[in-house]
C-alpha cells in the first residue's frame, strides 16, 4: 500500500502523498467552503476480482475532484469475501488519509466511507456488519443509494 499510484482524470498518475497535496491544495483555493472527503470501493468479478478505490474530494455545491487506484486480487467469489474486502481497502486508504490531515491541521475533516451495499438486493442482509466494522474506526459509513463515491465514481473504473 506505501507505493500505490493513483489516477487523477485531470492531473494524471500521482503517488498517494501527491494526491493528498493536491487535496489539500484544492481546498486552499476556496477555504470558506464546507468539503466532504469521501473514500470508496469497488469491484468486478473477472479472472481476477478488479478493486478500484476512489478518493474524492467534494467542494459541497461547487463540484469536485477524485482519484482512484485499481488493483487485481485473486480473492473466492464469496459476494460476503469481496464486499469485506472492499471495506477493508477503504478503511486502509481512509485510514492514512486521516493520519495525513491530522498532521496538516485537518483533523476537523470528516471522512466518509462509501459501501457498495445497500437495503435493496443480495447485500441487504450485510448492512449491519460492515456498517459496524465502519463506525468501529471512526468513519461515517454511507450506503446506497448515498454512497456515489463507491456505486457511482469507483464503479465507473472498474468495469
Amino acid at each position: 500500500m506505501k507505493n500505490m499510484m493513483f489516477v487523477s482524470p485531470s492531473k494524471g498518475k500521482l503517488t498517494f502523498d501527491e494526491a493528498f497535496a493536491d487535496i489539500v491544495s484544492y481546498m486552499q483555493e476556496m477555504p470558506g467552503i464546507p468539503y466532504r472527503l469521501i473514500i470508496g470501493t469497488d469491484s468486478q468479478l473477472k479472472d481476477d476480482t478488479c478493486f478500484v478505490t476512489a478518493i474524492v474530494i467534494h467542494r459541497v455545491g461547487k463540484g469536485g475532484r477524485y482519484y482512484y487506484t485499481k488493483e487485481n486480487e485473486k480473492i473466492g467469489k464469496s459476494l460476503k469475501q469481496r464486499i469485506f474486502f472492499e471495506t477493508a481497502k477503504s478503511l486502509g486508504i481512509a485510514g492514512r488519509l486521516a493520519e495525513k490531515l491530522a498532521e496538516s491541521g485537518y483533523e476537523d475533516l470528516n471522512v466518509e466511507i462509501h459501501l457498495d451495499i445497500g437495503r435493496n438486493g443480495e447485500t441487504k442482509d450485510l448492512i449491519r456488519e460492515i456498517v459496524g466494522m465502519v463506525t468501529g474506526t471512526g468513519f461515517e459509513a454511507k450506503i446506497k443509494p448515498d454512497a456515489y463515491g463507491a456505486t457511482k465514481v469507483a464503479d465507473k473504473h472498474s468495469k
